[in-house]
């Protein structure tokens, strides 16, 4: 980020309880009387918050001075002292209620290096932050431009909401980059479809996105790469192998859909890892071939599958299945049939650990906030946008849904303790 990214305001934390008011009643209801009585208006670039945010900016950088002084205005001590005021440098900023005009105090021996508003900032962080929270929620810049407008009355460019936006692509680099644990119970890989300009035709791309549940049960997004439709074991081994060398030692259960070569890449990484079919996966790819009418029955009489007692009793219940409803639904058959191999590995374990496996809230979570946002834009301009926004939002899910520790699984204590039983020795505990 820019140094104007270093302007922060007062934020409250966690626990920290109700605030008393800065600004008394009285004082609120005389302003706002005031602005009732002359039609004043409360923002833009003559607005009262406006006034308010400059008065208040200015004074603080006027104490500011006086501390970098060490003196007082007007106060004999600073005779003699090497440095003393030296008037003032209009500046104009855009702030959260608009763009408001500033009398930046200087001294004379231009040492001063303000801090609330650094030397070259033109925003403050929040507007900054304004702007990349429009881009994460899939705002294209000509949105993000007429929303400032309409908002804080104020004309920037597309080049500025593009600097804002590039301004987060190294946070990104090293959240994309981070040291992860060294076993995760499970690993989620899931992809979506969204649409990229490639050589100046807008295709499909594949987002691959995984996901892993630390020993905790907590969940984390742990990357997002791209891929161009034709991803093979070489791919995939790059994917695991950067997650490998992020400090990714082990995994005890790997979901996924049947991507290409990927098992296969997951077995050469962490060969005790047992891959597993996303029973979620296979529910939603079954409901494709699926009337409407009939979805709430074939749902119903898939559910006897995976959550038979065992392999045998899982094979009997398919097999009742295609009795029941094969004639006008085989393809449906033909789908199990043909993942039966990668789907029947977690029926040798107990309902508690195969419930914790194919319950997937925040990888559906996290799809479902991509689609929406790839789907507002449209498409994008190039690989490096589309990466842009999706790591942005695979990064701030976390903190949206369950904090910096990351989102918790129901019934994470029990799984555990099954997970210990049948995986001895694999789990930091």
């Amino acid at each position: 980020m820019t140094d104007e990214s270093m302007i922060v305001a007062p934020v409250a934390k966690a626990g920290d309880g109700p605030r008393a008011p800065v600004v008394p009643d009285d004082v609120v209801n005389q302003l706002v009387a005031k602005v009732r009585a002359e039609g004043l208006d409360l923002v833009g670039e003559n607005g009262v918050l406006a006034e308010l945010t400059k008065r208040v900016l200015e004074r603080a950088l006027d104490e500011e001075l006086t501390d970098h002084l060490g003196y007082e205005r007007g106060d004999p001590a600073g005779r003699g002292s090497g440095n003393s005021r030296n008037g003032s440098t209009p500046k104009r900023v855009l702030t959260d209620v608009g763009p408001v005009a500033l009398e930046v105090p200087r001294d004379r021996n231009a040492t001063f290096e303000p801090a609330i508003v650094p030397k070259g900032a033109t925003r403050l962080r929040r507007f900054d932050e304004a702007i990349v929270g429009f881009y994460a929620a899939g705002m294209t810049v000509r949105d993000i431009k007429k929303t400032l407008k309409r908002l804080y009355g104020v004309e920037v460019s597309p080049d500025l909401i593009s600097r804002v936006t590039d301004g987060v692509l190294d946070e990104l680099r090293d959240w994309q980059a981070r040291p992860l644990d060294a076993v995760y119970p499970i690993l989620y890989i899931d992809a979506l479809v969204i649409k990229v300009r490639t050589s100046g035709v807008v295709t499909n791309r594949p987002a691959h996105l995984a996901v892993g549940v630390d020993v905790d049960g907590r969940k984390h997004v742990l990357g997002v790469w791209l891929g161009d439709g034709g991803e093979g074991a070489k791919f995939w081994l790059a994917v695991l192998t950067e997650l490998r060398n992020r400090g990714l030692r082990d995994v005890l259960f790997v979901c996924c859909d049947g991507l290409k070569g990927l098992p296969d890449a997951i077995e050469a990484t962490w060969p005790a890892a047992s891959v597993q079919t996303c029973v979620v996966h296979m529910i939603r790819a079954s409901l494709r071939y699926c009337s409407w009418k009939d979805r709430k029955k074939i749902t119903a009489a898939l559910r006897p599958v995976y959550t038979a007692v065992s392999v045998e009793a899982a094979g009997d219940a398919l097999d009742t299945f295609e009795l029941e409803h094969g004639d006008r639904y085989p393809a449906i058959v033909a789908l199990w049939r043909g993942a039966w191999e990668r789907f029947i590995p977690f029926l040798a374990y107990p309902p508690v650990i195969r419930k914790i496996v194919y319950t997937t809230n925040l990888v559906e979570s996290v799809n479902y906030q991509m689609r929406k946002a790839s789907k507002t834009r449209g498409h994008f301009p190039d690989d490096d946008a589309a990466l842009k926004l999706l790591r942005l939002i695979a990064r701030d899910i976390t903190t949206t849904r369950g904090g910096d520790a990351g989102t918790g699984t129901w019934g994470w204590k029990e799984a555990l303790q099954a997970f210990v039983i049948h995986f001895p020795n694999r789990l930091p505990i």
